[in-house]
């Protein structure tokens, strides 16, 4: 998207231009049209959310599995495929789907999208005549039962499979198949084996005469850019950047967006992706919060970001002292000048002095006083905001909001981070999000969610692309193997998760005591468990002093400004390590997906061990590409033990007659680039101090 901006001299400060009327398109997709059982039912279909009512989620690049249960009366044979359709409507692709469930008729294919847009997909099942025909007469030929009769009825369904579409070559082989059937000076067996060659199975598996052809109903599929699925987040509050103590006063003074751009290449250099900003607007001085969340703020206090709203402007406008739209699209420019896109926090709430607050008091809450309310998470109060009413006004809410965002996309940015979601009206989000992705399907909105897994699961439902999700606190390996397989393979219809080891609002017990190991193997895990991971800046350094009494940072960011010290970042802390992580992300396509996790069994209840492999056929590159990741979870011990590994989940086959410590895979750590000859059941010694994990590319 263009990032071209008019000079500032004919721009309204912290207005975008005006809007031109959003298409009449941008209304929620309708549902599934209904389909009747077919001749070969079809029930089941996945990936599917409430019936089709809302667009199954999809990447461009990456292979999704189609899967349904298909069965049939009798014994008659059947098959199903599954059919990819582009937005137009036209056939992408198809594939024979297999059986992942024997007994249970599940069937499954994968298909992979190539381009971002409004797709979709069927099941299409049908009967298997040659199929049938060849297990009835491989039975009743070797029994000596209708043998002529099954002879030349396989004859006529060879033909009939002939007659179809298909190229010279195949229709000559069928051909000539249903020949040799007919040949009398063949013994009936001869003739059943050359009629049924490996050629001729391949070509019927390849393209199959396909009877009583029963599709299901077409169902959605939202298909978004890579960036919905994988990225590399790091978080900063401008204001810190670049921030100092003013010699004369003891004061210390902002940084700006001109200070925070020329940080920008110190956290390209780490491997980061996306710089994600915090609220960078006015912020208001009625009943603003002090250092450490305190109710009464000090002369200098800068206050919280999230307080938004000052007669300087609101949710459109930028803090005086960070600058101007000017600076910030330098900044914009800068970030993508390094390869980085640039995310903007959304919290939709207002100071008292917000202007919306004089100018639309009906967007409040007004209590029986007269006062309005202020936001309450009982007994939490937060005394500097308004949370704002969606059912007295939500056309002139949604109006305005949507006018913010679009300020925003103007200016450049290309993903939000949406503050709290959940306390929102989700028909609210359904409608912004809907209007966004059919104006601008580029633009990607993470849910800071932590909340209820309903309410979690249908927040991307309904188009959120990405949400934080519940690894923070995920801390056993049971938690997280658990964890791993239900976001890869459960939720992953409805919601693409981001991990974030830490969060300017959450320090987890486990992450105050356990020190640089502790940060060391969250990174770790974080960024090779989910293909989007994010830090928030101190991250690096190890920051993991709580305030007393909570699980968020003393001294937090959102009350006073933090100037880092990062001179020696290559000395102290673990920068080092997050940079070979995000080299190791970038190198490997598997760590760019999902739903291609699978764990491994390790004699250590310290000791947690997974994998991510992707095929040949579903990878970018055109080669596989498998990842081991081996992590010790306990921060203070060395833990040591063995892995056996699941060699079919990447792809491997046993060797006959290997033992487990024969050697099957050569791999290579991609931290320290040691090599290792591993059997299928290796030892593994994780020492914190020196080696919390391995992350192991499989060389073979």
């Amino acid at each position: 998207m263009s990032h071209t901006q008019p000079p500032e001299s004919t721009r309204t400060p912290g207005r975008a231009a005006p809007l031109t009327p959003w298409p009449a398109s941008a209304r929620p997709p309708a549902p599934a049209a209904f389909a009747p059982v077919g001749r070969i039912p079809v029930v089941e279909v996945a990936p599917v959310i409430e019936d089709g009512r809302w667009p199954a989620k999809a990447t461009a690049g990456e292979a999704l599995p189609i899967s349904a249960t298909v069965f049939r009366e009798g014994h008659d044979l059947l098959g199903a495929t599954a059919v990819l359709l582009r937005p137009d409507g036209s056939v992408h692709s198809s594939a024979r789907m297999v059986d992942v469930a024997p007994g249970l008729d599940r069937l499954e294919a994968w298909l992979t999208p190539d381009a971002p847009g409004d797709w979709s997909f069927r099941v299409e099942a049908w009967s298997d005549p040659v199929g049938t025909w060849i297990h009835d007469a491989e039975v009743k030929i070797e029994a000596g039962v209708d043998v002529d009769l099954m002879l030349a009825e396989g004859a006529v369904v060879l033909t009939r499979a002939a007659e179809l579409e298909r190229p010279a070559a195949d229709r000559d082989l069928l051909l000539a198949a249903a020949a040799v059937l007919a040949d009398e000076t063949l013994a009936p067996g001869e003739r059943m084996v050359r009629a049924t060659s490996e050629d001729v199975r391949s070509l019927l598996e390849r393209a199959p005469l396909r009877d009583a052809l029963s599709p299901s109903a077409t169902y959605p599929l939202q298909v978004d850019r890579l960036k919905a699925l994988y990225g590399s987040w790091y978080e900063i509050f401008p204001r810190s950047t670049g921030a100092y103590r003013d010699p004369v006063t003891g004061q210390m003074v902002s940084g700006t967006l001109r200070t925070a751009a020329e940080d920008l290449p110190r956290i390209a250099d780490l491997g980061f992706d996306v710089v994600y900003l915090t609220p960078v607007h006015p912020i208001g001085t009625t009943n603003r919060k002090g250092r450490n969340n305190t109710l009464g703020a000090e002369p200098g206090d800068p206050g919280s970001p999230y307080g938004i709203g000052s007669p300087e402007g609101g949710h459109d406008a930028i803090h005086p002292e960070l600058g101007t739209f000017d600076d910030f699209d330098h900044f914009v420019d800068r970030a993508r000048g390094l390869g980085m896109e640039v995310a903007l926090d959304v919290a939709l709430q207002a100071s008292p002095d917000h202007p919306w607050v004089t100018e639309h008091p009906e967007w409040f809450t007004t209590r029986a006083d007269g006062s309005i309310a202020f936001a309450e998470n009982p007994p939490k109060k937060y005394q500097d905001i308004y949370p704002l009413n969606f059912d007295n006004d939500p056309e002139g809410i949604y109006s305005a909001v949507r006018d913010v965002l679009q300020t925003w996309v103007d200016h450049g940015v290309t993903l939000f981070r949406v503050d709290n979601p959940h306390t929102k009206p989700l028909d609210f989000w359904h409608r912004v999000l809907t209007d966004f992705h059919a104006r601008h399907p580029e633009v990607v909105f993470l849910a800071e969610a932590f909340t209820r897994p309903a309410m979690m699961r249908t927040l991307g439902a309904i188009g959120f692309h990405q949400s934080y999700t519940y690894f923070t606190w995920r801390n056993t390996k049971e938690e997280l193997g658990d964890y791993l397989l239900e976001v890869a393979h459960e939720t992953d219809t409805h919601m693409r998760p981001a991990f974030w080891p830490t969060t300017h609002d959450i320090l987890t017990p486990y992450m105050q005591q356990g020190g640089a190991a502790a940060f060391a193997v969250r990174a770790v895990l974080a960024a090779t468990g989910s293909p989007t991971w994010g830090i928030y800046s101190g991250y690096e350094l190890v920051e993991n002093v709580p305030r007393p009494g909570a699980e968020e940072q003393v001294d937090n960011e959102k009350y006073e400004l933090k100037a880092r010290d990062h001179s020696q970042d290559e000395v102290r802390g673990i920068a080092p390590l997050l940079r070979k992580l995000n080299v190791a992300r970038r190198a490997h396509p598997a760590l760019q997906r999902l739903r291609n996790v699978a764990l491994h069994a390790t004699t250590s209840d310290q000791i947690l061990a997974f994998s991510r492999h992707l095929p040949a056929d579903q990878s970018p590159t055109g080669h596989e590409d498998t990842v081991i990741v081996v992590a010790n979870l306990d921060p203070f011990t060395t833990r040591d033990g063995l892995v056996h590994l699941d060699l079919a989940a990447i792809g491997i086959d046993v060797p006959t007659g290997a033992g487990p410590e024969q050697h099957v895979l050569t791999v290579r750590d991609e931290l320290d680039g040691a090599v290792y000859e591993w059997g299928a059941s290796p030892y593994v010694r994780l020492t914190p101090s020196e080696r919390t994990a391995h992350v192991l590319t499989v060389l073979r």
